[in-house]
This record gives C-alpha cells, structure tokens and sequence, in this order.
C-alpha cells in the first residue's frame, strides 16, 4: 500500500470533526496571545536598549548623570564645601549601580566671551569644563587642542541654545539662531585677567544633549589652569557618572545620605522604566493566560477529535498501525496548525519593532529595525512549550 493512500485511509479514519469553528477559535486564542507574549518582551527590551543604548550616542542620555555636592544654607560661606575629596570619589565609584565614574574639570581662571558688531554684537562671562571622551555624546573629528592653536573646539549644551532662542533673544531684540548658524559665526575667548590675559577664537563644533555645559578639550583646561590661574590643582566639584538604572533605590538612597545632588528630573524620569516594567508585564500575564486558553482549547479539540474517532483508533491498532505511527501522523497534522499561530504572531512583532524603530530615528533615537535576541528567545521557548503540550495531549489521547 502506497504511502498516499495510507495517509488518506488515516485522515478518513481518524479526522472525521468536521467543526472547525472550534479549531479555529483555539488558533485565534493561540494567535493573540503569542502575539501579546511576544509585543510585551519586546516593549521590555526596546525600553531597555534605549535606556542603555547600544553606543555612547544612542541611549537616552539618562543613564549619565552629573553630581555634585548639595549646597546647604550652612555651606553657602565655604566655597570648599562643595568641593569632591579623593575620598568622595572612590565613594562614588562603589555606590549601587554605578558603573564609571569621571570627573568634570573646571576652568578655574576668568573667561569672558564676545561676538562680532552691530545686532550679534555681545559680551558675556562664560565658564568652561573638560569631560572625559568617554563620557561625551558627540565626539567631532576636531576635537582636539594643543598648545599654540588659536582656536578653540567648544560643545555647547543643546539647553543653552534653546534658552538663547525662547527666552534671551526674544526679550533683548537679538535675532534666533539655528545650531548651523552657531556653528558657522565662531566667537572670541578672552581667557585670564590683567597681564595674563589672552584672546583665543572658538568655534562651536557640535551640541550635547548629556552634558549641560560649555565644553572644551581636556588639553585646554589643563593648558589654561596652568597659565591663567597660576598652575594651581582644578579643585573637582563635579563628577559625571553612568549608572545601570538611575531610579534604583539604593542609588537614590545613596545621593540622599551622601548629600550628593544631581539632575533630579532625570531621576523622575527613569521611574519610567517601572512603569514599563509593569505595562509590559501586565501584558505578559495576560499573553500567557490567552496562550493558555489557546492552547487548551487545541488540546481539547485534539482529544474530542480521538474520542469519536475510538473505534477507528482501535481498528487500525489491529491492523498493526503502532501508537507511535499514529501519533506522528496527527503530530505532522497539528503542529504546523500550531506553529502558524506563532509565525504570525512573530511577523506582527517584526512589523511593530520596524515601525517602531522610523518612529524613534525622528526622536534621534536609533534601535535596531529588527527584535533583539530576548524576543526570539521567547519564541523559541513558546514554541517549545506549545510543541510538548500538542505531542503529550496527542500521546495521552491515544492511550485513552
């Protein structure tokens, strides 16, 4: 006998339930819920490679925190209070979740900045600090500084520009500036006082979103402490750190004991990530109670599909199919049935996570187009479950 027409004898004999609504309704039950299992994994983990980043430029930036030490109604006569010891910084570096730590090195002589005539014309006092590369979340091709150059690479703080465009400009009848136009005017630095004063020209090479200050290379501060504040060690009263989850709290509870201050908007603003941590496993729960539903109704169809096909069972174990043939038989039926839930549901999170991904590039937010390795992990391992629940039914039907 042909392997066709034993196939077929087995389908007449054994898939007589012709009620496929009910089939039906196990894989829309099925469909969903690999649907929302999978959605809300990879809502976990979008959140979490943003959060992270895959590279110093594509993280939200809330991981980086500045610190520095509160400012007390007691310490506002002693500048040195506010100042980080060695011993305050090897604190630091052990706090909860704290992963690198740098230092934030300060100019610590006079700078005064002006720009052009006419309507630009201004003069202002200007601070400036070094981070180190590591930290930076933009690193232009010139950023760099020697002894001798006359310009001055300088990252300004996105905020500055955008408190000089909606709040400074309008109010002094001084025209807006694009970040192009910054770029392209370069401004003079008159470094120091009196005798030991010099004029350098700097040029705007690019905007932070991490770091809210006017940044130059490392070079220079150290050049200009030297020359302009007479060589004297740059006390440090900032540190810049990166940290795993800001919102933990043992961090916070750290910075509190410690009087350590730091940008408590992007404190708040990590408590997202609880948030989506209980969204997503919400959904979770509610994919799995679905998945469940789906699954037993697969079950149940299976089983009630062996029941009344009892007597065709017990015939075709006297003409010496074995239980294992049989099992296979409906095994290769079923399961590609099964496994269509779970592509579909695959293909609804791909389309979500592609979209997902153009949205985020006009935040200046880059994730990969396609899901990372935690949503095909958990597609495998639904597969896997759902693969021993339809095989076990199957065997345990058959031995009934």
């Amino acid at each position: 006998m042909s392997q066709s027409i034993q196939l077929n004898i087995l389908k007449k004999l054994l898939l007589r339930n012709k009620k496929s609504s009910r089939l039906l309704s196990a894989w829309i039950a099925l469909c969903i819920g690999c649907t929302l299992l999978l959605v809300s994994v990879m809502i976990w983990s979008t959140f979490r490679e943003l959060l992270h980043g895959r590279s110093s430029s594509d993280s939200l930036g809330s991981t980086f925190l500045t610190v520095s030490k509160s400012v007390t109604d007691e310490s506002m006569a002693d500048k040195k209070s506010t100042q980080l010891s060695a011993q305050d910084i090897a604190l630091i570096k052990q706090a909860p979740q704290v992963q690198d730590v740098g230092i934030l090195s300060p100019a610590n002589f006079k700078v005064a900045a002006s720009l052009g005539s006419g309507q630009l014309n201004f003069y202002t006092l200007l601070f400036l600090e070094a981070a180190p590369n590591r930290f930076m979340d933009k690193m232009p091709e010139s950023w760099k500084w020697k002894e001798g150059d006359n310009t001055i690479p300088i990252i300004l703080s996105r905020d500055f520009l955008n408190m000089y465009n909606y709040i400074f400009a309008p109010s002094q009848g001084l025209p807006l500036l694009s970040e192009n136009s910054v770029k392209a005017l370069g401004f003079t630095l008159t470094m120091g006082d009196g005798q030991q004063q010099a004029n350098f020209r700097a040029q705007v090479e690019g905007f932070s979103d991490r770091i809210s200050s006017v940044l130059v290379p490392q070079s220079f501060i150290d050049y200009g402490n030297k020359t302009f504040a007479g060589g004297g060690t740059a006390q440090v009263s900032r540190l810049i750190i990166k940290v795993g989850d800001p919102s933990n709290n043992a961090f916070v509870q750290f910075l509190e004991k410690n009087h350590y201050a730091t940008n408590a908007e992007q404190l708040r603003f990590n408590k997202m990530r609880a948030i989506v941590e209980a969204v997503s496993g919400a959904t979770g729960i509610l994919a799995i109670l679905l998945m469940g539903i789906g699954a037993l109704v697969f079950v149940l169809f299976i089983e009630l599909t062996l029941a009344q096909a009892q007597d065709s069972v017990k015939l075709l174990q006297q003409l010496g199919y074995s239980p294992q043939k049989l099992s296979r038989f409906l095994t290769a039926r079923y399961i590609p049935i099964m496994l269509s839930a779970l592509i579909v549901a695959l293909i609804v999170a791909i389309v979500v996570r592609y979209f997902t991904a153009i949205k985020m590039t006009t935040l200046q937010l880059n994730i990969s187009l396609l899901p990372d390795t935690t949503v095909w992990i958990a597609a495998l391992l639904s597969g896997l479950i759902l693969l021993f629940q339809i095989k076990h039914a199957i065997k345990r039907a058959l031995q009934q």
